[in-house]
């Protein structure tokens, strides 16, 4: 590498470079540090949450990898937004924005001090699409690592996740536990380090990542405060120094065909919807073409074949335990429905596949595409006169797949919570909640607080929900997401009202009322904006339809 040109000499090298070279001095560097390779080793180390605190000690590891490989590492730090912590309140509105943000600020002090390389530790929801985005834009040789999966709490021997608080606090609201069972399940959930522990968004992106070829297979699966991520952090150190001698990129990986195998993998986990949002937004990023219908048509095309929370029985601890993302690999490409592609540790998908460990024989966990739990994904992409540019269905728990009935809507994900809380909806209502979207909201707030609530209240099956906000991954019912466009724009659900006839139909992909809303349109008028000033006023001017990932579009 010495003899090549490398991107920090614009930085470092000649004698107009000298006091970039003495304030790197001053860091504890010497010369023979400097004229190494320079490597970023960025994450979104956090002590507010569980999901990102281990963060910090595996830079150190990442950071002895790149050294042992013959480089120099330089750690940064970026933020994080917690879903968990924010989920329900106003600061839930920062979440989807902290995706452009993080990406943003690993650009800036990636290209700010023309490192060489980079390594991205991430940990919770936005901070792991943030991170893809940010490689492909930046296109340098790099590596993510997910920081990994909480382990799960027991409640009466079971395992439990955060999933199963929120769905307590519905539980508590209708008499069904009392205060000291509350606080047995809010204390027993999170026993320690770790991203929410179902296949919710954080688990789902970490194995997109991986699908995508930006993480090395197996690496993401190993838990949080299992001994073995160490070695996994110096493992990435020393890939990203592999990388650059080799000149292989992120986006020499990040082609159509990473893409649809990881629409297939989210599909055949029961994956977040999120990853519709996500994976849109890292294409983006990567240049390559990907649209809404993709999705549909891996959903269509790939069965259900990991039995995961929220639907399903099993933690990512177990499911990790079962083989994790490399078991679920296997049984698509003996199926026919996983293609062969490149990824960063310079053999392909199916060369990584051929040297992991086998899944044990008696797991559980994952099934043949013969023996599938649904025969098609977890969810469906809708059209009709209330969502013209397409919208999100999450497929219900039992497999249902057309809903009508009546319209109870509300302006803000606060209001639907407090008419769920005091009992005010009722079996047959589509719970309508609007100007939650990417501009309206502004930040398209996950309904968590709303569906759980439902769920604890004995209605997950009976009522539908249609947003143009967001679902966590722990959301489980019959869910409508990502209605575009939004209200805030004039999107015909801005035009709808209680009482109003709605049917969702996923067998003919349909959102749709028999109301005449058009005749509405003229007495509608666009909300004022919610925040006037700051990152989430900046976001709102210009951030884009969900139905393309929710990106800025200037």
């Amino acid at each position: 590498m010495s003899a090549m040109r490398m991107r920090s000499d614009a930085m470092k090298s000649g004698p107009d470079r000298a006091p970039a070279r003495a304030m790197l001095y001053a860091t504890g560097r010497n010369e023979q540090d400097i004229r190494k390779p320079l490597v970023a080793v960025v994450h979104s180390w956090s002590d507010i949450s569980p999901c990102n605190l281990n963060l910090r000690e595996l830079a150190r590891h990442v950071a002895d990898g790149v050294r042992a490989a013959g480089g120099t590492p330089f750690e940064f730090n970026t933020i994080a937004v917690t879903d968990g912590i924010a989920m329900g309140t106003p600061g839930m509105c920062a979440s989807l924005v902290s995706r452009e943000v993080i990406a943003d600020s690993i650009e800036l002090a990636v290209d700010g001090h023309s490192l060489d390389a980079m390594v991205v530790l991430c940990g919770c929801d936005k901070t792991i699409p943030a991170a893809a985005m940010a490689l492909a834009r930046l296109n340098i040789p790099g590596v993510a690592l997910y920081g990994g999966s909480i382990d799960h709490g027991r409640l009466d021997g079971k395992p439990i996740t955060i999933q199963q608080v929120f769905e307590a606090v519905g539980a508590h609201a209708a008499g069904r536990i009392d205060d000291a069972r509350l606080c047995e399940v809010e204390r027993r959930a999170c026993p320690g380090a770790g991203a929410c522990g179902g296949q919710f968004t954080a688990n789902t992106m970490a194995m997109m990542l991986t699908a995508l070829g930006l993480s090395p297979l197996g690496l993401n699966d190993i838990a949080a405060t299992d001994p073995r991520k160490r070695d996994a952090a110096h493992r990435c150190g020393e890939l990203v120094m592999e990388n650059l001698h080799r000149n292989l990129r992120p986006r020499d990986v990040l082609g159509p065909i990473a893409f649809r195998n990881a629409t297939r993998i989210a599909n055949a986990t029961a994956g977040s919807t999120n990853a519709v949002l996500h994976l849109l937004a890292i294409a983006h990023e990567a240049e390559v073409a990907l649209t809404l219908e993709d999705f549909e048509t891996a959903s269509k095309t790939t069965p259900v074949i990991a039995d995961l929370m929220p639907g399903g029985r099993y933690t990512a601890i177990e499911m990790t335990a079962a083989g994790g993302m490399a078991q679920v690999a296997r049984e698509l490409r003996a199926a026919g429905l996983l293609d062969d592609a490149p990824t960063v540790t310079g053999r392909t998908l199916f060369g990584e596949l051929d040297a992991a460990d086998p899944a044990p024989v008696d797991q559980q966990v994952v099934v043949p595409v013969a023996r599938a739990f649904k025969p098609r994904g977890g969810y469906s992409i809708l059209y009709g006169n209330l969502a013209p540019e397409g919208c999100v269905l999450k497929l219900a728990g039992k497999g249902r797949q057309q809903f009508s009935g009546t319209a109870r809507v509300f302006e803000s994900e606060e209001d639907a919570f407090h008419a769920v809380q005091h009992d005010a909806i009722r079996a047959g209502d589509v719970v309508v909640i609007r100007n939650e979207g990417p501009a309206g909201g502004p930040g398209m707030r996950e309904m968590l607080a709303v569906t759980a609530a439902l769920v604890g209240r004995g209605l997950g099956d009976d009522v539908a929900l249609i947003t143009d906000g967001r679902f966590s991954g722990a959301t489980h019912g019959f869910m409508v997401g990502h209605m575009a466009p939004e209200a805030a724009k004039g999107g015909p659900i801005a035009l709808l009202r209680d009482g109003d006839r709605i049917v969702i139909d996923a067998a003919r992909r349909v959102i749709e009322t028999d109301a005449d809303i058009e005749s509405r349109r003229g007495e509608w008028r666009a909300p004022a904006p919610k925040i006037a000033r700051g990152a989430l006023a900046k976001f709102a001017k210009t951030v884009g339809s969900a139905a393309r990932g929710a990106v800025f579009e200037i």
